[in-house]
């Protein structure tokens, strides 16, 4: 997961709809001409689930150049996911990956005790203009999980479940939905969803898990009779079975993502997360002192401690 300094987004009034618990606007900050919204966490909401942050990034041009540089940066007591829409990123860590993602395949990186990565535009796409656009998100690991042994799984786009009903399309990325599971291991109930809405298109979203919410990505969405536009963040009343439908002109795409909520809160701190403050400090401590270990062929940059 990349380090993007964006803001905290600002809380938004409930929608009228009974189903629409709480509407989030998030915050955008353009970072050197690519634009991140910052959905979660917010002050009033920091958790959907297990989803403890969860990042828009672009859609954005990329000219000749210019090129997606993450250096290398830690992460504690988190699963990160990366989903694409548009574009590649090049992933290296600290146990020796060096995979591209593209659009429609997920990566999922568990740092557990402690894991370090880099995200950079491929070298082949570095000398010409390139759209990139997606989604980045952390996972809080349950308490007992939150010292695991990292590790990471890429998965091909080819191997994840596609929904094809009239009018709708998607993928099913974490999780069970429509009757459809995911092989993407998660350490408790994820959902997590590329859903595709044509204009006037209905498809239910059931209260099957804890805590729901979906992320507009294009397009007008319709829920109870409400109307929502792109770049806003719903969260759905737990319990309460919706219907989702494409708006007109041209419908929607959405994320669709919850899960079980954690067993109790967590702290976050720059790249880290976990239950105890004590053990973020000792992240901090650690990174400073280079002890989180270098990416092989990633080895000479490194994002340093905030503040120093």
């Amino acid at each position: 997961m990349s380090f993007f300094p964006g803001k905290d987004p600002e809380f938004g009034d409930a929608a009228s709809c009974d189903v629409v618990e709480q509407l989030i606007v998030p915050r955008t900050s353009d970072i050197g001409g690519f634009e991140v919204r910052r959905a979660l966490p917010t002050i009033k909401r920091r958790l959907v689930g297990p989803f403890i942050f969860f990042d828009r990034m672009g859609p954005a041009r990329l000219e000749s150049g210019n090129a997606l540089d993450v250096k290398p940066h830690p992460h504690i007591g988190l699963s990160t996911v990366t989903y694409l829409t548009e574009g590649e990123i090049g992933h290296r860590d600290t146990l020796g990956n060096n995979t591209v993602i593209r659009p429609g395949d997920v990566n999922l990186m568990t740092a557990g005790r402690g894991i370090v990565h880099s995200e950079r535009t491929p070298d082949d796409l570095r000398l010409r203009p390139h759209q990139l656009a997606g989604v980045q998100t952390w996972l809080a690991l349950p308490e007992n999980d939150e010292e695991t042994e990292p590790a990471f799984g890429h998965t091909d786009r080819k191997q994840l479940p596609f929904i094809s009903e009239k009018g709708v399309s998607g993928r099913v990325v974490i999780g069970d939905f429509s009757g459809l599971k995911a092989d993407v291991k998660t350490f408790t109930d994820t959902l997590f969803v590329d859903l595709v809405l044509e204009a006037g298109a209905a498809f239910p979203f059931p209260a099957q898990h804890e805590e729901r919410a979906l992320y507009i990505l294009e397009g007008e969405l319709e829920v109870a009779g409400d109307r929502f536009g792109a770049e806003q963040l719903l969260i759905l009343r737990p319990g309460d079975n919706a219907t989702l439908v494409g708006g007109l002109p041209a419908g929607c795409r959405v994320m669709l993502f919850g899960g079980a909520a954690l067993d109790k809160p967590r702290h976050i701190w720059w790249n880290f997360v976990s239950s105890s403050k004590e053990r973020i400090e000792q992240a901090k401590e650690d990174w400073k002192q280079g002890r989180f270990g270098l990416v092989p062929g990633d080895e000479q940059e490194f994002v340093p401690l905030p503040g120093r």
